[in-house]
C-alpha cells in the first residue's frame, strides 16, 4: 500500500489550558498572524475599513515586483521624472527628492518607495510601468482582488488621502504575506534597508540620506519589513514582519496617536507574539502521520503523509497538553493521486496544518 498526498491534520488541545494569552495594545486596530502555521494570534477591529496612508504603498510595490518577476519590467529600466509629476509631488509629504526631467532606475525608485516612503517615487514608478498612475492603480486593484482582499480599494499609488481608498488590517497583512511568499528575493533586497541616499540639498548640494521609519529594525530580532503610514485622518500605522528560528510573524497596528506610540506599540506587539506563543512540531515532510478511511478506496485505510513540515501554534508552556487526530476532509473520496479505487469519483486532496 502506497502513501498518498496529505489528507488533513487537526490538533486538539485542552481548552482550559490552551486559551489565548491576554494582551492589551494602545492601537485601536491590531492584527497578528503566524505565517508558519496560519494561526491568527490577535485580531482587534481587523476588518474595519481604514485609510491605508503609506501602508498602501505595499500594493504598489507588490505590482512592481510581479512585473519584474514576469519580465515585463527590470530593475535597471530608467524612468523619466515628468515635469508635471515633479511639480505635484516634489513637496507633498514624504519625498525621495527626485530631480525634474531626470532618469531614475526602477531599482532606485523602489528603494525610494520602500525605505524613504517617497510619494513622488510611487507616481513616477507607476507612470513608467503603467503608462499612467490610473492604469497602475487598476493593476493594484486587480491584484488585490486576485489575492482575496475583501475590504480594500486603491485610488492612488502612494496612499494620499482619498475618500475612495480604504483597506483593513487583515487585508494589509495579506499583502505583506503575499509579498514575502511570492517574491522572497525581491523582498529581502528592498524591505530591510536601514536607510537610503538620494537627492541633494539646495545650495550646498550635499547628499540627502534618510532613514527607514520601520520601528522594528534594530529593536526586534529578525525584523525585515514592511511599511509605516501616517496621515492626519489615519493616524500612525505600521505593517511589519520578523522571523525568528524559522517562525515568521506579520503584524498590523493602526490609528495610533504619535510616532513614539507607534514605535512602542509595534515593538511590544511583535515581541509578545514571539514570547507568548510557541510553535510545536507535529511532523516532518514525508512523514506518515496516521491512517484515514477514504470512501471508494480499494483499501479500508490509507497512509496520510505530511506534504510539508507541520507545526501548531500554542500558548507558551502548554506544548505538552496536546493530542493529535487525523481525519479525511469532508466529502473526500477516491480516486486520489497514487490511490487505487473501487469506483469512479472526482475529488482533490489538499493539506491543512
Amino acid at each position: 500500500m502506497r502513501p498518498i498526498a496529505p489528507i488533513a491534520l487537526f490538533l486538539a488541545a485542552t481548552p482550559a489550558l490552551a486559551q489565548a494569552p491576554a494582551y492589551t495594545t494602545a492601537a485601536p486596530i491590531a492584527f497578528l498572524k503566524d505565517l508558519q502555521t496560519g494561526r491568527i494570534l490577535l485580531a482587534k477591529d481587523a476588518d474595519k475599513r481604514i485609510p491605508p496612508a503609506s501602508m498602501g504603498k505595499m500594493m504598489s510595490v507588490y505590482v512592481a515586483f510581479k512585473l519584474i518577476k514576469s519580465g515585463e519590467a527590470n530593475l535597471e529600466q530608467p524612468i523619466l521624472v515628468r515635469e508635471e509629476t515633479w511639480k505635484k509631488w516634489n513637496n507633498q509629504g514624504s519625498t525621495m527628492f527626485l530631480d525634474v526631467n531626470s532618469q531614475v532606475s526602477v531599482e532606485n525608485l523602489l528603494h525610494g518607495i520602500v525605505t524613504l516612503s517617497g510619494n513622488d517615487a510611487c507616481v513616477v514608478l507607476a507612470e513608467g510601468l503603467g503608462g499612467t498612475e490610473a492604469n497602475y492603480v487598476a493593476l493594484m486593484n486587480r491584484e488585490a482582488k486576485r489575492l482575496g482582499l475583501k475590504n480594500s480599494n486603491f485610488a492612488n499609488t502612494n496612499g494620499w488621502p482619498d475618500p475612495n481608498e480604504y483597506v483593513t488590517a487583515r487585508d494589509l497583512a495579506m499583502i505583506a504575506e503575499a509579498t514575502i511568499r511570492d517574491f522572497p528575493d525581491l523582498y529581502a533586497r528592498f524591505y530591510q534597508k536601514e536607510g537610503f541616499t538620494w537627492g541633494k540639498t539646495m545650495g550646498a548640494g550635499q547628499a540627502i540620506t534618510q532613514g527607514n521609519r520601520n520601528p522594528l529594525l534594530g529593536k526586534v530580532a529578525g525584523a525585515d519589513g514592511l511599511k509605516t503610514g501616517h496621515t492626519e485622518e489615519a493616524g500612525y500605522g505600521f505593517t511589519g514582519s520578523a522571523v525568528q528560528n524559522g517562525r515568521r510573524l506579520v503584524m498590523v497596528v493602526a490609528g495610533l496617536s504619535s510616532f513614539g506610540e507607534r514605535v512602542s506599540a509595534s515593538v511590544d506587539f511583535m515581541n509578545w507574539g514571539f514570547a507568548a506563543w510557541q510553535n510545536i512540531p507535529l511532523g516532518k515532510k514525508g512523514q506518515v502521520m496516521g491512517k484515514v478511511a477514504i470512501s471508494g478506496a480499494a483499501d479500508p485505510t490509507i497512509d496520510a503523509v505530511a506534504g510539508k513540515d507541520l507545526f501548531v501554534t500554542l500558548p507558551r508552556g502548554f506544548g505538552m497538553e496536546r493530542k493529535t487526530s487525523i481525519e479525511a476532509l469532508p466529502g473526500m473520496s477516491a480516486p486520489l493521486k497514487g490511490l487505487p479505487s473501487r469506483k469512479p469519483a472526482c475529488s482533490a486532496a489538499r493539506g491543512t496544518g
